[in-house]
């Protein structure tokens, strides 16, 4: 089945479109600094007001828990996206209330409303059906049809992202649609040489995208905390480095895989280690098998790829025609522990094919080290549900759009 686009939903001059939105941008107090969601909806928005759709947008921001918090608010999201649609955006101060339903009523063509943090309702992210569905059924109050457009939250079986989809008209944003392309062509139809590079902090996040991919890729690079079980498991000292002890065995499996099937696995060969885990702690580079011989001992902690790693995994990358990477190398968010993520990212913005980042924290990485979206072929907005889809999981939010893999 294919996935229900825009044009499914036939005119939309004059009717009332709720857009599921991901606006879940990072605040610090009150202060977006990171806008990059709010962007990626943009297409979508002038899309529907350009056809002179009344747009209610909606969206969920943090984990408030079920109530209102204003810690969570909207509010500031709705602020941002009238300075980047340049045109006033009105704010409701509820989800389904007096305040939202007001705002949906006065809508003229063209206009837009945000309404307010849809987990403040409990029956957004309710494990009870009944529950999602009578939320669904006050918000489908608000609108004609849904637009839905949030992947990052595509794998999650929540009230405004499937129940209200089965009871609306409902077809994906050009934010979905582009996603599912990319993702589709990552696991189906790839280009070859095809890489994947894995960073982060957990071999356990990762072990359904290398199973996935094991038979579709030549080459699996593995940087972040995740490197060290792979480390440990080839019989290398750690040091206190990030370790899944019980994830060992089955990295091993994975590396046997990988042999017989003729794709490489590509570890680092140096690594950065510090003495603690803190951006001016001291440090020094390190071959693998020396990571309890540095200063730091058996306390040592690595917290980046090393140099050499870094120059080989960009080389791999810039020899690919098709690059995923998913999670940083090491703590970019640490000045002297980020130059093993800003040389992959530079590797991949010279890629001549498809380079897609991951999303999530790799999506943060590109940013705060000054790369633009638009060196890169493709920032998915959803690292969960990226991962998720490249696992090849069943994700509700896009079953409930018809789509299926």
């Amino acid at each position: 089945m294919s996935l229900r686009t825009l044009d499914s939903l036939g005119s939309l001059a004059g009717r009332r479109i709720i857009v599921r939105a991901d606006l879940n941008v990072p605040l610090r107090d009150g202060v977006i600094t990171d806008d990059g969601r709010v962007r990626a909806t943009l297409p979508t928005l002038n899309a529907l007001i350009n056809q002179g759709a009344r747009l209610v947008v909606a969206s969920h921001l943090g984990r408030p828990g079920g109530a209102p918090d204003p810690t969570y608010s909207l509010e500031p999201v709705a602020q941002r996206l009238s300075e980047l649609l340049g045109k006033p955006v009105a704010f409701a101060r509820d989800t389904v209330g007096e305040s939202a339903r007001e705002a949906a009523a006065s809508l003229a063509d063209g206009d837009v409303t945000v309404i307010e943090n849809l987990r403040f309702n409990a029956g957004e992210t309710s494990k009870d059906a009944d529950e999602r569905h009578a939320f669904a059924q006050q918000l489908a109050a608000l609108g004609d049809a849904l637009v839905s457009d949030g992947f990052g939250v595509v794998h999650r079986k929540q009230a405004s992202v499937y129940e209200l989809a089965e009871i609306l008209p409902s077809a994906a944003g050009l934010l979905i649609e582009t996603e599912v392309d990319v993702l589709d062509r990552l696991t189906e139809s790839p280009q070859r040489p095809y890489a994947v590079v894995l960073g982060g902090s957990k071999v356990s996040d990762k072990l359904g995208v290398i199973e996935h991919l094991l038979p579709r890729v030549d080459r699996i690079l593995i940087g972040g905390g995740m490197l060290f079980t792979f480390l440990k498991a080839q019989g290398h000292a750690v040091g206190s480095s990030l370790l899944e002890e019980d994830q060992l065995e089955t990295v091993r499996g994975y590396l046997a895989d990988a042999e017989e099937r003729g794709v490489e696995i590509v570890l680092p060969t140096d690594v950065v280690v510090a003495a603690s885990f803190a951006a001016d702690a001291a440090n020094e580079i390190s071959p693998v098998d020396g990571i309890e011989r540095t200063a730091a001992g058996a306390s040592g902690i690595g917290l980046d790829i090393g140099p050499e790693t870094a120059a080989r995994f960009a080389e791999l990358i810039r020899e690919s025609t098709t690059v995923f990477w998913n999670g940083p190398m090491g703590v970019f968010e640490f000045p002297a522990f980020a130059n093993g993520t800003r040389t992959v990212a530079q590797a991949l913005t010279a890629v001549d094919g498809l380079s897609v980042v991951g999303g999530g924290d790799s999506a943060a990485a590109v940013r705060q080290l000054g790369f633009r979206d638009d060196q890169f072929g493709h920032i998915s907005t959803g690292g969960g549900a990226s991962l998720e889809f490249l696992e090849g999981k069943k994700l509700p939010g896009l079953e409930v759009l018809g789509w299926s893999q």
